[in-house]
């Protein structure tokens, strides 16, 4: 394999990490004029038409054979179909803080998934890894004397989101050797799309044309599209290739971090000391996690977000 400029790797998988992060910020920028359905369907669709070219030009467009089509219709029906659900709906009613910090424990409950459905070993520290998020978790969204302060609802959800994106991990096992990610990542929207088509025409289609023209929400939706669907998927690749699963998926445990930044400079969202630490937590639970996964993970390249 030819070798990479380290800067231009190490870049590469940052940028990726900052277009998940702001994917949160942008999905609630477009909510304040278009509904969830509104804000997936045309992100899926816009991201599928910029990956079907890229695909074409790098030589990297496979077509599934008649076996793999039932995994692709239910790959696509986990995510980006619930998980889209529970992360859109969830986020209408916590904040983006709060929904990347419970996002980011999906790295931990994948061994759990691998162990019941294919029996690979699960860690006493993939065991700490999830108790110390799961308390990290527990901090950002609970405030002594007040309780909880994010909506059960909108947690309930994005959970949702979390444990779809589990079962869309144990579909893809079944078909990440026949077909490459870009692949499976160019079908799986273009069948969501048509997944969401039949509710946007029922419950969002009027709403839709009857809302006035916003121009910082379509613009929300189109970097959600071409940056978080897109070029960080593209990026995100390009690193898993030359840097390793590894080392790539330690940068995604910087998610919830830069989701808080950026929630406090663009939405004036405030950051308590508390939730400070309760991220600092779920991080490092990610950390004691992967850490140990360096000797068992053998599964296919995990997509983290899209």
């Amino acid at each position: 394999m030819e070798k990479q400029n380290p800067l231009r790797l190490y870049l590469s998988v940052i940028l990726a990490m900052l277009f998940f992060s702001l994917s949160f910020v942008w999905f609630k920028v477009a909510n304040a004029s278009y509904g969830p359905l509104t804000i997936v369907l045309f992100r899926l669709i816009i991201s599928a038409l910029l990956l079907y070219p890229y695909a074409r030009v790098a030589k990297r467009l496979v077509l599934p054979d008649k076996k793999d089509f039932g995994y692709l219709l239910l790959l696509a029906f986990c995510e980006p179909f619930l998980y889209f659900m529970g992360e859109s709906y969830g986020l209408q009613y916590i904040s983006p803080v709060v929904a990347s910090v419970i996002i980011a424990t999906i790295p931990l409950f994948a061994p759990v998934a691998a162990y019941l459905f294919y029996r690979e070993k699960v860690s006493f520290q993939n065991v700490i890894g999830i108790g110390l998020s799961f308390i990290g978790v527990t901090l950002v969204i609970y405030q002594l004397g007040v309780g909880i302060t994010a909506s059960p609802i909108g947690v309930l959800l994005q959970f949702s989101a979390v444990f779809s994106a589990i079962g869309y991990s144990v579909v893809l096992h079944r078909i990440s050797d026949r077909m490459n990610n870009i692949s499976i990542i160019l079908f799986q929207n273009t069948i969501g799309a048509l997944y969401f088509l039949p509710l946007w025409l029922i419950f969002e289609k009027d709403k839709f044309f009857e809302t006035p023209f916003d121009p910082a929400a379509m613009l929300a939706i189109g970097e959600l599209s071409l940056f978080a669907s897109t070029l960080a998927f593209i990026l995100y690749t390009y690193s898993i290739r030359h840097l390793g699963i590894t080392k790539s998926n330690m940068f995604a445990n910087a998610i919830p971090v830069f989701t808080a930044l950026f929630a406090w400079f663009i939405l004036d969202e405030q950051l308590t000391a508390q939730k400070i630490f309760g991220i600092m937590l779920v991080i490092g639970g990610l950390f004691i996690a992967q850490f140990k996964l360096v000797r068992h993970n053998n599964g296919p390249d995990p997509i983290p977000f899209e």
